[in-house]
């Protein structure tokens, strides 16, 4: 049964959730402390939570299941990768924490803000590597990981930049407005992604030619599609007009919805990845 083989991989969609949140977000706040004026306050709260969840990405890994022990599915991880995975996440978190010091003492930290995106890039090159099975498949998957990450730890990242307007109205409204339309961006790439993958077939046990849509996996596709995909994509030009106007309110709780989506989004993504071979 479907829902069945997603269960017995809770652990790697886990990983997948907690890690895009490490990654992503980190990601956001060097994104905010290099190209735009978000206050030191929000960018530095935005790397300390990087940290403390890339520590539960760390501490999640080593929960993995070895190849045969625990995952029904296709996919055979590769221990190999572990090793570096583990330690990238564990490196993530200390870059993170540090920046997120640095930019409370008014230090710009652009060297460590690069420094640690690339870490978490590695993170997730060594995740694809692991679980891509061919060099084709970790490609694609690294592509999809990265993709995750960034819709994943962006909407947290801009969620928690709303919520600083609530207590911050002073703010001018450009921060929020690049963050919720980068997000925006991010998550038509990934609409961009899903055609293509559930057209070619993309994955371990792909079918070409949209039969993604119409097999015993569609209702968790469709739900990707719908719930994780389209709907945020909706969310997220509502909440840049409202940004944009001002409605900081509105703005912040049309990207609380955004957040449940996306990551609801994140996990039918992972759920399929690791349950039934399909990358969407």
């Amino acid at each position: 049964m479907p829902a069945q083989q997603i269960a017995e991989n809770l652990a790697y969609i886990n990983w997948t959730v907690l890690t895009g949140l490490a990654v992503g977000s980190f990601w956001a706040a060097a994104f905010g402390r290099l190209a735009t004026e978000a206050t030191k306050g929000y960018l530095g709260f935005v790397a300390f939570s990087a940290a403390v969840l890339a520590a539960l990405a760390a501490l999640s890994d080593g929960a993995l299941p070895l190849a045969g022990s625990g995952s029904s599915g296709p996919i055979q991880p590769d221990a190999a990768w572990s090793a570096l995975r583990q330690d990238g996440l564990w490196a993530l978190a200390v870059v993170a924490l540090v920046v997120a010091v640095g930019i409370g003492a008014g230090r710009r930290m652009r060297i460590l803000a690069i420094a640690g995106s690339i870490i978490g890039a590695a993170v997730l090159l060594a995740a694809a590597l692991a679980w891509g099975a061919t060099a084709l498949g970790s490609t694609l998957l690294v592509v999809q990981l990265g993709a995750l990450a960034a819709a994943t730890g962006g909407v947290w990242a801009a969620m928690i930049l709303g919520h600083w307007y609530l207590v911050t109205p002073r703010l001018p409204e450009a921060p929020l407005v690049r963050f919720a339309r980068l997000l925006g961006v991010i998550v038509a790439v990934q609409v961009v992604l899903f055609i293509a993958w559930t057209a070619t077939g993309a994955g371990p046990s792909g079918h070409p030619g949209f039969q993604a849509l119409v097999g015993s996996w569609a209702l968790f596709v469709w739900l990707r599609l719908i719930v994780g995909l389209a709907m945020p994509l909706v969310v997220t030009w509502a909440a840049v007009q409202t940004a944009r106007t001002r409605s900081m309110e509105s703005a912040t709780g049309l990207l609380y919805i955004d957040v449940g989506l996306i990551a609801a989004g994140t996990i039918l993504a992972a759920g399929l990845y690791f349950g039934a071979g399909l990358l969407v």
